[in-house]
């Protein structure tokens, strides 16, 4: 099962392992009569929405639906496995909702497509104790299922998640590398009124990466901004790499009092005239560059990446449900220029973000590149496992949480032990009606102020 089905309404994940559609008809499965006609109107409904999302313009925003629904997938086929390695009975393993495109049966379990490609889902015969079995099925359910088996079905979804963003967090190590304290040019900048700018007159160029200033190595990530700002008048020489050259480029920062700089339509001066002292500018926009790893390094530093991802997280979710941060919540929704500032500042702030939300950073993401498309991927993953495994029904961590509660009531000798989770019906109740509202204020928030 998937966070975005059970916190953010069923707009674009998979179900509920344990509580998913009713079980269609048999005349709906696929006989071997129809299913040419079940491909030919998968692929017409495949062609439809591709055109409709190209038509639009919307072609980065339907490769990152693709990309979660892919992300869904690997979710709910982690249940699916470790279902099936454990023996369990695995009827249905769908991709999307809605009527069946196409469908075939193998086995005991049937596997199809749905018209509407906003997630899927995989049924498992007796989830829960409410579940209707047949008694010659009893024996292969997950209810039936000794605890370490359920226990390892139940949380098997978080667990892809966590390792989806392994696998991601080590292909960026290893493609792309780590920061470190050089700095890239990406951009020259264009002075109002300045027809050469010092670094123009130098001759640096967009693509260019700064690994010295006067024959010492940047020992920080702000050290090249801190020696051109004190620098004004002072000539610097730059060691940059350029096409796998070493050169050595001397610029002479100048004092940005009075001068303005126009970009994306937007003009600012460089340093207010208020400024106490001149602060030194060369015309560039900088960015960290990355430093290549080799394997072990990859490795640690991919691992470093889950945990402080992870970690911080775990902060963000804690400060998110506590009373200061539902304050906050809240004060975005009825103020607008607090939420304002909040888009502005998420990192600072306080804000939560819906399937819409998710698919406007992602679509942000996917413009500036794989690195920070992946970075994002990772972030998304991380969150899903951890929110997924929340010990509240219907979230998998409800699950387990009920597996793991039977476990602890069942004494030795005695039948195990079965929890009525109906007595927690009306808690559940509260926590999905508390959910809706935060999923729809969330949704109000992407919707007004979108998050950069």
């Amino acid at each position: 099962m998937t966070l975005t089905d059970k916190v953010l309404g069923k707009a674009g994940a998979g179900t509920d392992a344990g509580a998913p559609p009713p079980p269609a008809p048999p005349s709906q499965f696929a006989v071997p009569g129809n299913t040419r006609g079940q491909i030919l109107r998968l692929l017409l409904a495949l062609v439809v929405i591709t055109a409709i999302f190209v038509g639009f313009g919307l072609g980065d925003l339907l490769l990152f639906i693709v990309i979660l629904v892919v992300i869904v997938m690997l979710h709910e086929a982690a249940h699916f496995v470790t279902a099936k390695l454990s023996g369990m009975k695995v009827t249905e393993f769908f991709v999307g909702f809605g009527p069946r495109l196409w469908s075939v049966r193998r086995g005991e379990t049937e596997y199809g497509v749905k018209a509407l490609p906003l997630g899927g889902y995989v049924r498992i015969t007796g989830f829960t104790v409410l579940d209707d079995v047949a008694e010659e099925d009893e024996s292969r359910t997950y209810r039936q299922a000794p605890f370490w088996k359920r226990i390892i079905v139940g949380s098997a979804g978080s667990a892809m998640h966590f390792l989806i963003a392994l696998v991601l967090a080590l292909i960026v190590a290893f493609s792309f590398g780590s920061p470190g304290n050089n700095e890239s040019v990406m951009s020259l900048d264009h002075w109002d009124g300045v027809v050469t700018t010092p670094a123009q007159a130098a001759g640096l160029k967009a693509g260019d990466t700064i690994v010295s200033v006067d024959g010492k190595a940047l020992g920080s990530v702000n050290a090249l901004h801190d020696t051109i700002e004190r620098s004004v008048d002072k000539p610097l020489t730059l060691g940059v790499e350029r096409d796998g050259q070493l050169l050595h480029i001397t610029v002479t920062p100048t004092n940005g009092d009075g001068i303005k700089v126009t970009q994306d339509g937007v003009t600012e001066l460089l340093a207010p005239k208020s400024a106490s002292k001149p602060e030194g500018f060369i015309g560039v926009g900088l960015e960290q560059a990355n430093s290549s790893l080799g394997a072990g390094s990859a490795v640690v530093n991919a691992l470093d990446t889950i945990r402080s991802d992870t970690a911080g997280e775990i902060l963000g979710i804690g400060k998110l449900f506590s009373a200061s941060g539902l304050g906050s919540f809240y004060h975005q929704v009825t103020n607008s220029n607090v939420a304002a500032q909040a888009a502005k500042n998420p990192s600072t702030d306080v804000r939560p973000v819906s399937l819409v939300g998710i698919a406007s950073l992602g679509v942000q993401s996917e413009q500036q590149g794989l690195q920070s498309l992946f970075g994002l991927l990772i972030l998304i993953n991380i969150i899903f496992g951890l929110l997924n495994m929340l010990p509240m029904l219907p979230l998998d961590g409800g699950h387990v949480a009920v597996a793991v509660y039977e476990w602890i009531r069942t004494k030795k000798g005695r039948p195990f032990y079965r929890a009525d989770i109906t007595k927690l019906f009306p808690v559940v109740a509260v926590f999905l009606a508390f959910l809706s509202v935060f999923v729809i204020a969330a949704l109000y928030l992407d919707v007004t102020h979108p998050l950069t």
